[in-house]
């Protein structure tokens, strides 16, 4: 696959889903221009999230039967609209009902994922995937930083006015550089749609991968929904470009992207999916020290992207190959689910933190890992139990 093309890919990627998290570092600074609680400022973080969702539900199945550049264009072009109406809100419910309209629109990244996966050879699918999700996850990071520098010189909305401006650059860009792909079916929206409620039916692989997906991205939105209101409280009292510094601490994660997919081509992924859903849930511990010292919370947060990046990676690299005439479909199934629980852990972080504080937050974003963890365990002494069976004639059970 040529190089400039996965370039590009992985360069829109990350320019788009950064849009879902420009408002994370800003929480502080939101809040107190509209003089709202943590609670309510929290929770336009999630309508971010919730919005993503909906857009993975209803948006990415599109890319098996419409022409993926046109989609991706007509896409941009409302998400460009919805940034403006961040941009322009006059109070926080306000910004709230736009967040959630980016977050639907900003799944660019997983119609191109897919579209990565079709235009690849087998043998170079797990790295070109981790390429574009590099890019993916590196939009994430750099979306934090990008938005506390804004911030601290020209305010939050500026933040999301420069966002609109790049949403038009990546529209011009995509339309320059892909290729036009004939789509791979004919079915009718609707068939479409259940056809993804099947495919999920009929999958098992695909409905583990989506367990390992949701537990480990439901820590990722408990974390960095909180961290910010702990980074601007008392305790360490940073400055909005501080803050979106401190979140580059996570570029580990993106560097793992690369390195998962070489080890998933080489049918290493379900060996390392529960090594790296394990160093998921241990780094809440480095996390919950992290309240009182910033290299903990910084050897934690580089922990938690490696985990949750890894895992990620060692999943899309099984899936895919299940159905290669609907990947969009299948990406569709797992993402909805992944941001689903990024939205639930999201809400809870917000609600936990507002009550009860850091320390019960890293107890609760610990807890999703963890049943991560126990299920990759019970996942492979019962493949290594069903291997033996093959050898030796296991008696039947009853």
């Amino acid at each position: 696959m040529d190089r400039g093309l996965v370039l590009v890919m992985a360069l829109a990627s990350g320019m788009v889903v950064a849009n879902s998290y420009y408002a994370q570092p800003l929480v502080g600074a939101i809040a107190a221009a509209f003089g709202a609680s943590t609670t309510s400022v929290g929770l336009v973080v999630t309508a971010s999230q919730v919005g993503y969702a909906v857009g993975l539900a209803l948006l990415v199945p599109l890319g098996d039967l419409v022409e993926r550049r046109r989609l991706l264009v007509a896409i941009l072009a409302a998400t460009t609209l919805s940034l403006a109406g961040m941009a322009l809100a006059p109070s926080w419910p306000v910004l709230g009902v736009a967040a959630l309209l980016v977050g639907v629109t900003s799944v660019v990244g997983q119609v191109l994922v897919p579209f990565a996966a079709t235009l690849a050879r087998p043998d170079e699918r797990g790295r070109v995937i981790g390429s574009v999700m590099t890019g993916l996850l590196l939009g994430i990071l750099l979306s934090r930083t990008v938005a506390g520098l804004v911030a601290e010189v020209a305010g939050w909305r500026a933040v999301f006015w420069l966002a609109a401006a790049l949403m038009v650059a990546t529209s011009l860009l995509l339309y320059r550089r892909l290729p036009v792909v004939a789509p791979s079916t004919r079915l009718g929206y609707r068939a479409l749609l259940r056809s993804v409620v099947r495919l999920v039916a009929e999958e098992p692989v695909l409905r583990l991968r989506m367990a390992y997906g949701a537990l480990t991205y439901a820590s990722f939105g408990v974390f960095w929904t909180s961290v910010g209101f702990l980074l601007a409280g008392p305790g360490y009292g940073w400055s909005d470009a501080q803050i979106g510094l401190f979140t580059l601490v996570g570029v580990a994660g993106a560097l793992a992207a690369r390195f998962a997919g070489t080890l998933a081509d080489r049918g290493h992924a379900r060996t390392q999916t529960g090594a790296f859903v394990a160093a998921t849930a241990v780094s809440f511990v480095l996390l919950a020290l992290g309240r009182t010292s910033v290299a903990a919370l910084a050897a934690g947060v580089a922990l938690l992207d490696l985990g949750i990046q890894g895992t990620h990676i060692s999943n899309q690299s099984l899936f895919y190959p299940l159905r290669p005439e609907a990947r969009s479909r299948l990406n569709t199934a797992y993402m909805t689910s992944y941001f689903a629980a990024g939205s639930l852990g999201s809400g809870l972080s917000a609600i936990v933190y507002s009550a009860y504080g850091w320390t019960a937050v890293c107890v609760l974003g610990a807890l999703f890992p963890v049943a991560g963890t126990l299920l990759w365990a019970g996942e492979t002494v019962s493949r290594s139990r069903a291997r033996r069976c093959e050898v030796t004639s296991c008696p039947a059970r009853t």
